[in-house]
């Protein structure tokens, strides 16, 4: 897979947009450079399963205007539903290499990890790539567990990890960047965009603070 599109990794489901439509959220972040986008549809005012699936259609075509990937969040029978570039997974979901042999092959599997042993059982399982954290303390995860920090990706990389590693929990444009320097391929969020006063701004911004601005990506 192709590191460059962990680099600013939008994740977002109807309920993490406040007031505002998902649509008009993701078309902004879009346009202000995201790089990849996960939806996340779960927990406290999630859509139920029929209205999930017509908004994560939608939402898919808009990130295939922009060559964006599109990404399901633990679903996978919605990630082959809506035919997503990509799947997203969790320690409590089924390992990588089960998830793989359900998925067609060119379907990216991200797994979340927090420690060295979870790292190395899913790089042995398959995954494309991992999803390291929470880096920080977030409010958006009902479930989250304490932070790993920038040290726990300086470990990971220390201890052989390899494959490519996005950073999540409590990401903004302040440390973004320390994230990507601690040995991150790119950084991974949702309030910092979904809850900004502008979107689109606020993506460019994140752009800008890790690798420079943005060039426009629509066709």
């Amino acid at each position: 897979m192709d590191k460059e599109m962990l680099k600013l990794y939008f994740i977002m489901g109807s309920n993490n947009t406040g007031d505002r439509n998902p649509e008009q959220v993701l078309q902004k972040a879009l346009q202000g450079g995201i790089t990849c986008f996960q939806f996340r549809e779960k927990g406290q005012g999630a859509l139920p399963e029929e209205e999930k699936w017509k908004l994560g259609r939608k939402l898919k075509a808009q990130c295939a205007a922009f060559h964006v990937p599109f990404i399901v969040n633990d679903d996978v029978d919605m990630a082959i539903r809506l035919e997503a570039d990509g799947i997203h997974i969790g320690q409590e979901d089924d390992p990588a290499s089960k998830v793989k042999e359900r998925c067609p092959a060119r379907m990216v599997i991200g797994v979340s990890v927090r420690t060295i042993e979870e790292a190395h059982q899913a790089a042995a399982d398959g995954a494309d790539y991992l999803g390291v954290g929470p880096m920080f303390a977030t409010d958006t995860k009902e479930d989250a567990k304490a932070p790993v920090g920038l040290e726990g990706i300086r470990r990971l990389r220390a201890e052989g990890i390899t494959l490519p590693i996005v950073g999540i929990g409590g990401i903004d444009a302040s440390n973004a960047a320390d994230i990507v320097e601690a040995g991150a391929d790119g950084v991974s969020l949702i309030s910092a965009i979904s809850l900004a006063d502008a979107p689109e701004k606020a993506a460019r911004e994140l752009r800008s603070r890790l690798n420079g601005p943005t060039e426009k990506q629509e066709k």
